[in-house]
């Protein structure tokens, strides 16, 4: 019998107030700190606003500490993002095309780090660079943001190796090319999507993380570390939500388009088939 398709139909009523209800369970406190970002009083917060400013904005982009703080973020998740990309890439092109004893044991070592808690891979770094004696550092925290966006890269461009046709590099190999001119005309085509899926998805995760930079930071602060030493302080809480906000806008971007490139390849690709 031919499956029945479900696209077109329209959700129910039930569904749509469960969607709804998911999404403002999500998002609604990403509101409020917007919302109290907008406060006058820097001491207590009350509802409604006594009044509505701007001015919590240029205070903190006047701290130089929160410049240095995001300046780090930026170069640690742009550094960790592109040796994901190398590792990753090279990982799941191993897992693809070779068969070898434990393949599946290393593969699930590789997306290991992402599901285990953040703590637990700090812990253990820590643990790994005292025992070297290596001194944390800038190169530390790379490190540590590295370890789980190689996991990102990994699934995504295994995933799309998976949907290749193993015959299109049998067949640029039989007609001549050699490794490099297969990768660079057959290979990179294919999954070049995905990197960048896949780069933009780390980039993110990284520029966020918080527990794997706790433990490998040393003397420097990240953007994440800035903001939690600063909710002891109460009398900068707009400013901190105000750097909150940045993060969210920050990271919300490279999950959008990574999201958009995904959605359309599946598109592309349940199109041509």
């Amino acid at each position: 019998m031919p499956s029945k398709s479900y696209s077109g139909q329209r959700a129910s009523w039930g569904l749509k107030l469960a969607s709804v209800a998911a999404l403002l369970f999500l998002h609604v406190p990403i509101l409020i700190i917007f919302l109290y970002t907008l406060t006058p009083d820097e001491q207590t917060f009350t509802f409604p606003l006594p009044g509505i400013t701007f001015k919590w904005f240029g205070v903190a982009l006047q701290r130089p500490d929160l410049w240095r703080a995001l300046t780090l973020s930026l170069q640690v998740a742009a550094v960790a993002t592109l040796a994901a990309l190398v590792l990753g890439t090279l990982a799941a092109a191993a897992v693809y095309r070779s068969n070898f004893f434990g393949r599946e044991a290393i593969s699930f070592l590789l997306v290991l780090p992402i599901a285990l808690p953040g703590i637990v891979t700090g812990i253990a770094l820590r643990t790994a660079l005292g025992t070297y004696d290596i001194s944390f550092s800038y190169w530390t925290i790379v490190i540590g943001h590295a370890t789980f966006c190689v996991v990102v890269v990994y699934n995504n461009v295994l995933a799309r190796f998976r949907r290749m046709q193993g015959s299109q590099i049998e067949a640029s190999m039989d007609l001549g090319a050699n490794s490099f001119q297969t990768f660079r005309y057959v290979v990179f085509p294919n999954i070049a999507t995905a990197l960048l899926a896949g780069g933009m998805l780390a980039f993110a995760l990284s520029f966020d993380e918080v527990i794997v930079t706790t433990f490998t930071a040393g003397q420097q602060t990240t953007l994440p570390i800035w903001i939690f030493s600063q909710l002891s302080r109460p009398r900068d809480r707009p400013v901190t939500n105000v750097v909150a906000i940045l993060v969210v806008l920050i990271t919300f971007f490279p999950i959008f388009f990574a999201q958009r490139l995904s959605a359309q390849n599946s598109d592309i690709e349940g199109g041509s088939k």
